[in-house]
């Protein structure tokens, strides 16, 4: 199990590979792409888990894989919300 820590990190490198592969304007700061990183990768485990394909276990490329398509999908679902309020 990933210490609180390296969930922190793993969640901020997925969350800024995210924001840099999604176009358009991402002006959040360190916090919120944290954030996305680590909820995106709970998200990316959770479908890739579903689909029968793995799940996010550790610091390996196939956790950042899942990890950033779960940040992309939460900083889509992000930018909608963000654009209607």
């Amino acid at each position: 199990m990933m210490g609180l820590l390296s969930w922190i990190i793993f969640g901020l490198i997925a969350g800024a590979l995210a924001k840099w592969i999604m176009p358009g304007k991402n002006n959040s700061g360190l916090v919120i792409t944290t954030i996305l990183g680590v909820v995106g990768a709970v998200v990316g485990g959770w479908i890739s888990t579903f689909f029968g394909m793995g799940k996010v276990d550790g610091f390996n490329i196939g956790s950042f894989v899942v990890a950033i398509i779960g940040a992309l999908v939460v900083l889509f679902i992000y930018q909608k919300i963000k654009a209607n309020s």
